[in-house]
């Protein structure tokens, strides 16, 4: 169908601005992981507040005032699982992942690269993407939690103490 009614695009502007703004003001009391770079946790977040808002906005049975609460749960449980896995490092394994060594004094670490379903050719990109020409210039590369390839060059690795959580 192409058209059904005037009042139910009036109903989708108006609830949908309404929902819009609650949403951005969830967003913002949430804080800023919530939109951080995301790990496999904060996805499922995101998509579950866009779920909710394109319910909202399309299904006539749901009101504002649900889509607010549903959108407050949302939230409430991102804060708990968040400060859960902040406070005890068990759980933060159980919600998100460990950062992968890929790459180690220019050697690439086969095995790694297997589990992370990754190729060489992921890696060199990486490389070539921070600047660097050659693999032997590179102390480290490491898969993020967020699924992010860290670069670091052997010139900037330093005393290493940021790769004492990296899985091996």
């Amino acid at each position: 169908m192409w058209f059904d009614s005037w009042p139910d695009l009036v109903r989708i502007a108006v609830v949908g601005a309404a929902g819009y703004a609650t949403l951005l003001i969830v967003l913002r009391i949430s804080g800023k992981r919530t939109l951080a770079q995301l790990n496999v946790f904060d996805f499922v977040v995101t998509v579950a507040l866009g779920s909710i808002f394109a319910t909202l906005l399309l299904n006539t049975d749901v009101s504002w005032s649900e889509g607010l609460v549903a959108f407050a749960v949302i939230a409430a449980l991102q804060f708990i699982v968040a400060g859960v896995t902040a406070r005890w490092p068990a759980a933060r394994k159980i919600v998100t992942s460990s950062p992968i060594l890929l790459l180690s004094d220019g050697v690439m670490r086969h095995d790694a690269l297997k589990r992370s379903r990754l190729t060489k050719s992921e890696v060199r990109q990486a490389i070539r993407g921070s600047g660097a020409g050659g693999v032997a210039d590179i102390k480290c590369v490491v898969l993020e939690t967020n699924g992010k390839l860290s670069v670091i060059p052997v010139d900037k690795y330093g005393d290493g103490s940021a790769l004492v959580d990296i899985e091996l």
